[in-house]
C-alpha cells in the first residue's frame, strides 16, 4: 500500500466544477489514461438508470470499489460516457505537493479533499450540499484505501451512506446512492514482468530467484515468509494455522496494542473504523506535544502510526485471494502490493495493456425518515453487496 503522510490536512481544497473544462481536457485525460495507466479500453454497462435519475433532477452519490490507482481516470472516463462531469471526494494528499497548475485542474474537474483523519465536518457540509443542490454526481470511494482486491470488495465505511442520509433530510429532491463495480483484467500477457519482479522481491529478502516454482506458489512462499518475519516480531514465534487466519490475529493483536496503550476502546466496530478512531486520537496527541516538544514522546507517537499502517499493510492482504483464483490479474494485484509494501515504491508498475469495466448497479433510494434506526448501516451493506455481486459477475 502506498504510504502516505499521517497527519492533521494541512489545507483545505474546494471543487471549483467547471463543465468547459472538463470538455476541453477530455483528450489529455484520455491519452494520460492511455500513457500512465495503460487502459487502452472502457465498457460501461447500467449507465442508463443513472441518466435517468439526472435528467429527473435527482441527487446522485456514485459509489464505485477502490482496487487501484486507476480508479479516478476509469470513474471519469464512465462519466463521459454517461454524459456528465463529476464531484469527487478525495484525500487531502492528492492535492498536497502538487503544482498549482495540478491542484486548479483538479478542482475544475469537482474533486475536492477530506481530511479522512478528523471529523471533516467541512467536508460533509460540502458533499451535502452537491448531492442537495447540485445537477453533477457526487462520487465517495467507500472502501477508503486502495487494497488491490479487484474483485473482492473490503467493507465499506458508512461515511458515504451517513452523507446521503443527511443530504435526503434537507434535499427538496430525491437522493439515490449508485452502486459502482469497477474491474481490470490485462489485454497484453504481463507473465514475463510478473516473473521478474517476482525474483527481484525474493532478492530483497536474501533469497535466490525461485525459478523452478510456478508463480502463485512463489507468491505464496513469499508471503508466509513476510508473515513468519512479522509473527517473530511480535509473538516471538511463528503461528500455525491457515495464512488468512494468522494475518488477520497479527492485525488485531497489533491493532489491540496500540488501543490499550491509548485506552481507546472500539472492539465493536470494524478494523478500518478502529484504525481511523486510533490514528485521530494520536494525532491529536501529536498536535498538543508539539506545543511542548518532548522528543521522546513524539518518537513513540509516530512510532505508533507506524503500527496502525502495518495494521492496514496485514488488512489489505486476504490470504487466501491468489490460492482460490489464481488469475493473471490477482497474480499481478498481490505482486503490485509486495512492490509498494517491500521495495517501497510509490505506486505499483503497470505491467502491461489494460481494459476497464465500469457496472453501475440498481439505484438505492434514500428515505427521509429521520426515525429509521442503523439506517447508515443498511445502505452500506446494501450497496455493499450489490457491488461485490457485480464484481462476481465478472470471474
Amino acid at each position: 500500500m502506498n504510504r502516505y503522510r499521517m497527519q492533521f490536512a494541512p489545507a483545505v481544497w474546494k471543487p471549483k466544477l467547471n463543465p468547459l473544462v472538463v470538455r476541453l481536457f477530455r483528450p489529455f485525460r484520455l491519452r494520460h489514461q492511455q500513457n500512465s495507466q495503460r487502459l487502452m479500453q472502457l465498457q460501461v454497462t447500467g449507465k442508463e438508470p443513472v441518466q435517468q435519475l439526472l435528467k429527473q433532477g435527482c441527487g446522485v452519490m456514485v459509489m464505485p470499489n477502490h482496487s487501484s490507482h486507476a480508479d479516478p481516470f476509469t470513474i471519469y472516463a464512465a462519466a463521459d460516457e454517461v454524459g456528465t462531469p463529476l464531484h469527487i471526494m478525495a484525500t487531502w494528499h492528492v492535492f498536497h505537493d502538487k503544482s498549482w497548475v495540478t491542484r486548479w485542474l483538479l478542482r475544475n474537474h469537482g474533486c475536492f479533499s477530506v481530511d479522512r483523519e478528523a471529523n471533516d465536518i467541512g467536508a460533509f457540509r460540502q458533499a451535502i450540499e452537491i448531492l442537495e443542490k447540485r445537477p453533477e454526481p457526487l462520487v465517495i470511494f467507500p472502501e477508503g484505501e486502495i487494497y488491490h482486491c479487484n474483485d473482492r470488495v473490503t467493507p465499506f465505511r458508512e461515511g458515504a451512506s451517513a452523507i446521503a442520509i443527511a443530504a435526503a433530510r434537507r434535499a427538496d429532491r430525491p437522493i439515490y446512492c449508485v452502486p459502482c463495480a469497477i474491474t481490470y483484467s490485462y489485454l497484453s500477457d504481463p507473465t514475463p514482468d510478473l516473473i521478474q519482479a517476482m525474483g527481484d522481491l525474493e532478492e530483497a529478502i536474501l533469497w535466490k530467484r525461485q525459478h523452478d516454482r510456478p508463480l502463485p506458489e512463489r507468491i505464496y512462499r513469499f508471503a508466509e515468509a513476510l508473515l513468519a518475519v512479522k509473527e517473530l516480531e511480535y509473538f516471538r514465534q511463528t503461528k500455525q494455522g491457515s495464512l488468512p487466519v494468522r494475518i488477520r490475529e497479527l492485525g488485531q493483536h497489533i491493532l489491540q496494542s496500540v488501543e490499550t496503550k491509548h485506552e481507546i476502546k472500539m472492539a465493536d466496530q470494524g478494523l478500518p473504523e478502529r484504525v481511523k478512531a486510533a490514528r485521530r486520537t494520536i494525532l491529536e496527541k501529536t498536535e498538543a506535544c508539539r506545543e511542548n516538544p518532548d522528543t521522546t514522546l513524539l518518537s513513540s507517537l509516530s512510532d505508533d502510526l507506524d503500527e496502525l499502517f502495518l495494521v492496514v499493510q496485514t488488512f489489505s492482504y486476504p490470504g487466501d485471494y491468489v490460492i482460490e483464483l489464481p488469475s493473471i490479474e490477482r497474480l499481478a494485484e498481490t505482486i503490485d502490493k509486495f512492490e509498494e509494501d517491500i521495495l517501497r515504491r510509490p505506486t505499483a508498475s503497470i505491467r502491461g495493456e489494460r481494459a476497464a469495466v465500469v457496472q453501475f448497479g440498481e439505484p438505492v433510494a434514500i428515505p427521509k425518515d429521520r426515525k429509521q434506526k442503523n439506517l447508515a448501516t443498511e445502505i452500506t451493506r446494501q450497496v455493499e453487496s450489490e457491488v461485490q455481486r457485480l464484481l462476481a459477475s465478472r470471474l
